[in-house]
Parts: structure tokens; sequence; C-alpha cells
């Protein structure tokens, strides 16, 4: 019983060793601020993997991003346009606020609630619940998003796809500026 609960507490440090956290990324360059990658026209290209990581379909998409003043905060729309290799189209429009610095509010027509997010160094990280089309019926995920700005024009975005707390999935997408 003894060595069944050692290896449990073992098992649970290293699992609470390797989280990510947002924090781990201040000062590392290039610095992320979505209102200045977001800018203008992008183009991006992904993959959408299932729990076990293998590929499930590939996808483009072209992506506008706008920012202006609105009663002193900064608003950012994002326009996507989805196309899946199977001939699927999609579209979504990202309605961003920077609420201070490195904090960013953002909503969309599938996503449910808001998304919050927090910019450190190179990395963004935000975690919210999103409706997508499963066989046919919506079903509620909850994405957990990661963005890491690699130069001035690249930036690698991470997503774990999460239903009742166990990964389902999972989106890579290497965004570009045109």
């Amino acid at each position: 019983m003894i060595r069944v609960l050692t290896l449990i507490l073992g098992f649970m440090f290293l699992v609470g060793c390797s989280s990510n956290h947002i924090d781990d990324y201040a000062g590392k360059t290039p610095e992320l601020k979505l209102e200045e990658f977001f800018q203008g026209e992008l183009k991006a290209h992904g993959v959408v993997l299932d729990r076990s990581g293998a590929f499930q379909r590939s996808f483009t998409v072209k992506l506008i991003g706008t920012w202006q003043k609105e009663n002193g905060q900064l608003i950012g729309k994002l326009d996507e346009w989805f196309v899946y290799d199977d001939g699927e189209k999609d579209t979504r429009t990202w309605l961003i606020t920077k609420t201070a610095d490195g904090e960013y509010t953002g909503t969309a027509n599938d996503v449910i609630g808001q998304a919050n997010g927090q910019a450190r160094g190179n990395a963004l990280y935000w975690r919210y619940d999103l409706e997508i089309q499963y066989k046919g019926d919506p079903l509620v995920v909850t994405l957990d998003d990661w963005m890491y700005l690699v130069d001035e024009n690249r930036l690698i975005n991470r997503t774990e796809i999460i239903k009742f707390g166990f990964k389902v999935g999972e989106v890579l997408l290497s965004i570009e500026k045109v």
C-alpha cells in the first residue's frame, strides 16, 4: 500500500512540475503583442490531431486584423476564413480587447463566454470554451491555447482540445504575415 501511495505522490509531483505557466516566458524575446502581430493580412497552415496525436485533417486560414482605440481601450478585430482539406469552409471573427499591459479578453461567434489571455515575453496563453460540430451535432469543448512568437513575422500556435477534463485532440498552427 505504501509503495502505491509513493508512486501516486511521485507521479503527481512530476505532473505538477511539468505544467506550463505564462510567467515562465517573461523576458523572452521577441515580445508578443497581439496588436502588433495580428495587424494586417496573415496566412496560416494547420493540422488537427486526435487524442493520440494521429493526423485527422489539415487546413489553411486567411486572417485580417485591425486595431483601434475606443473609449480609451485598444480593440482588435480579427477575421478568419478557414478552408479544410475535405472542402469544408468556416469563418470566425474575434473581437479582442487589450485590458492592461499583456492582458487581453476576446469574444467570437462560436466562443462561449469570453477568452481571457495573458501575454508574457514571446508567449500568450488563453483558455476558453468553443462550440464545434462533432458528427453533425454541436459540442462545447475547452481550448487550452498557447501562442509563441518566433520572429516579427511568424507565430506558432498549439491548442489542446479538452472535454470533461481530458485531452481529446490538438491543433497545431503556423501563422505568418503576408
